[in-house]
């Protein structure tokens, strides 16, 4: 998000400070100013714009459902299923926001295994318009951190077969599969990953 950010408004930073140069001992038009400050108010107004990650809660679940429908289409969880699991103890969710709009959310679960507590994510998902912006990475990693401070030293998920994309992010993200799971989306199969989660 950073990186993208920086290059938007690289060039009005170089902008304002030739101009701020041009300023110096020199009468500025009325026209140059206005556009000086509409300049400097939209380089501002940019930087401003950058992505929270928050605790989500049952108030959010009409657009943790709306955004799910949007990406899982028939496979995505149901409503019930999002509100039991906003309400879980051993749940944990994060949403990330644009300004005041909810644009990715991430839930995941803590597990026992029978010898050692273990992660779980359920869902990671970023509304369409804003991927490629690296908005699921970093949903992802602050999720792992929680993981990490409540001492768990592994990580698992599931993934479409077919999702390239995002089997190429958790693979640079350190997910390893583990597994083949024979149509566990329908028609497709899934992949069974674990990562080990390397402590601070």
């Amino acid at each position: 998000m950073g990186q993208i950010l920086h290059r938007l408004w690289r060039p009005a930073v170089a902008w304002n400070k030739r101009n701020d140069d041009e300023l110096r001992g020199q009468n500025v038009s009325a026209d140059k100013l206005k556009s000086l400050l509409r300049l400097w108010s939209t380089s501002d107004v940019m930087r401003r714009m950058k992505i929270r990650i928050e605790d989500a809660s049952v108030k959010d679940l009409d657009q943790l459902c709306e955004i799910e429908a949007e990406c899982f289409k028939k496979e995505a969880f149901t409503r019930r299923q999002m509100a039991q699991l906003l309400a879980d103890y051993n749940s944990i969710s994060l949403l990330a926001k644009e300004n005041s709009a909810v644009i990715g959310f991430i839930m995941g679960a803590v597990r026992f295994d029978g010898k050692q507590l273990t992660g779980h994510i359920l869902t990671l998902d970023v509304r369409p318009a804003h991927r490629r912006r690296g908005i699921g990475r970093r949903l992802l990693q602050e999720l792992e951190n929680i993981f990490r401070k409540k001492n768990i030293v592994e990580c698992y998920l599931e993934a479409r077969e077919d999702n390239v994309a995002a089997l190429k992010l958790y693979e640079r993200l350190g997910y390893r599969p583990i597994r083949k799971l024979s149509n566990y989306y329908g028609d497709t199969h899934g992949i069974y990953l674990r990562k080990i989660l390397t402590q601070f």
